[in-house]
């Protein structure tokens, strides 16, 4: 045993648990790469100017929670909390706006990192996928991107996933609802932390999860009695799309998130078989990120959905992902000779397509069998040097235990055949 552990509030992603992460990795982007999205991978870390202008000087992200350093030549660098910051950025530096249509399709998927109190379902890194649309104010977009969240989810059985909407309006009427809101903040019983945040972003204290803050704002005012025609039409045209789709939603008025470039479109896909921490992923539009981050306007959207809580999610529902086997067929060679020739015939079957491993070490016949239904492979390929004399090899089905001899030459054809 090591004397070293990972880190408080991290994990390490290790067989077999690590199989049902890449299929829910693979579920949430496939639908992205049919709709037209592109890969794309950034840093680890970036400057810490791109997420407190971006992200927002005043959230928890950025005042708690991100992990900081000093480069040896005095640069202030921050392992990323969020991807959407990092990708625009990406986007913009390689001047991706210019090169053809917009809006630029993006998908990605990686680990963040936040200095967060360790419980369950919520660590100090994670695992996300996520996708942003960069460059179009349409409702089409917005209504997309849900839908592709809610098709992912779906193709891994989840059930109980619901979706809350709602929308945070524009430059045009946030205003007069930001005023409206700190009139009635500043009266309610809240901490000096809190009441300063008032007067940074008033929404960010509707996201205040204390119970006793939620109490004292049951009669906040809210943003759908204040927004503009143009919003109120937007917002509702997202709905009657996603609607259409056969996507069932909630509208959630107090429904915020916990970051400052939101604009309209807002969105959380819960699952209530997570407790407190239910949130499984969500997004939003963001149409002035561009601009804080020193880039031209470009409206834009995108969500990002968790790994972590997915898997989480299918566990409380007790939904098993119907992952591929890790070994087809397990090999065990019997003395020198026919390890050299078993070798051969488990790289062949590799290059055919075929999942196959092997006993390694000179191992007993009955130690290697062990190794053999250990693995889960479907057939057991055993040659001593009397098949080998034979032109032969033994064929176990592992499920049936009936065995056959089968031609060296004719391996791999076999194999490939009844694997399908």
């Amino acid at each position: 045993m090591s004397s070293f552990s990972a880190p408080k509030g991290t994990y390490d992603l290790i067989p077999p648990d690590s199989a049902a992460f890449l299929a829910v990795r693979e579920a949430l982007s496939a639908p992205l790469r049919r709709a037209g999205y592109g890969y794309v991978e950034t840093p680890g870390f970036e400057h810490v100017e791109l997420f407190s202008r971006g992200v927002g000087e005043s959230t928890d992200i950025v005042t708690k929670e991100m992990y900081t350093l000093t480069t040896k030549g005095g640069d202030r660098l921050a392992l990323r909390p969020e991807g959407t910051a990092s990708v625009l950025r990406a986007a913009l530096q390689a001047n991706l706006h210019r090169a053809g249509g917009l809006p630029v399709k993006l998908w990605y998927s990686g680990t963040y990192y936040r200095y967060e109190r360790p419980q369950a379902g919520r660590y100090r890194h994670f695992s996300q996928v996520g996708a942003e649309a960069i460059g179009v104010e349409d409702p089409a977009v917005d209504a997309e991107l849900i839908i592709l969240a809610a098709d992912a989810y779906r193709s891994l059985g989840l059930g109980g996933v619901r979706l809350l909407l709602n929308s945070l309006g524009d430059r045009a009427c946030r205003p007069g609802y930001r005023a409206v809101l700190q009139d009635f903040l500043r009266g309610l019983d809240l901490d000096e932390e809190t009441r300063a945040r008032i007067e940074i972003n008033p929404l960010r204290v509707l996201d205040d999860k204390r119970p006793e803050v939620q109490r004292q704002l049951a009669g906040a005012p809210m943003m759908r009695d204040h927004m503009c025609e143009a919003c109120k039409e937007y917002h509702e045209r997202v709905r009657e799309l996603v609607d259409a789709a056969g996507v069932a939603f909630t509208d959630d008025p107090r429904l915020v998130r916990g970051l400052d470039y939101y604009t309209r479109t807002t969105f959380e896909f819960v699952h209530d078989g997570l407790g407190a921490q239910s949130a499984v992923g969500g997004g939003g539009r963001y149409d002035g990120l561009s601009e804080m981050i020193g880039g031209p306007p470009l409206p834009s959207v995108g969500w990002a959905l968790g790994v972590d809580r997915t898997v989480l999610a299918l566990r409380a529902e007790g939904v098993d992902l119907d992952l591929p086997a890790a070994t087809d067929v397990f090999a065990v060679p019997l003395g020198e000779e026919a390890g050299r020739r078993v070798f051969a015939l488990v790289t062949e079957l590799r290059r055919a397509g075929v999942a196959a491993d092997l006993a390694y070490g000179g191992r007993s016949v009955k130690a290697a069998m062990r190794l053999a239904n250990r693995s889960g492979a479907r057939y057991a390929l055993v040659a001593g040097e009397r098949d080998l004399a034979a032109g032969v090899a033994q064929l176990k089905d592992l499920e049936s235990g009936e065995q056959e001899a089968v031609a060296l030459d004719a391996v791999v054809t076999e194999l490939t055949r009844r694997l399908g």
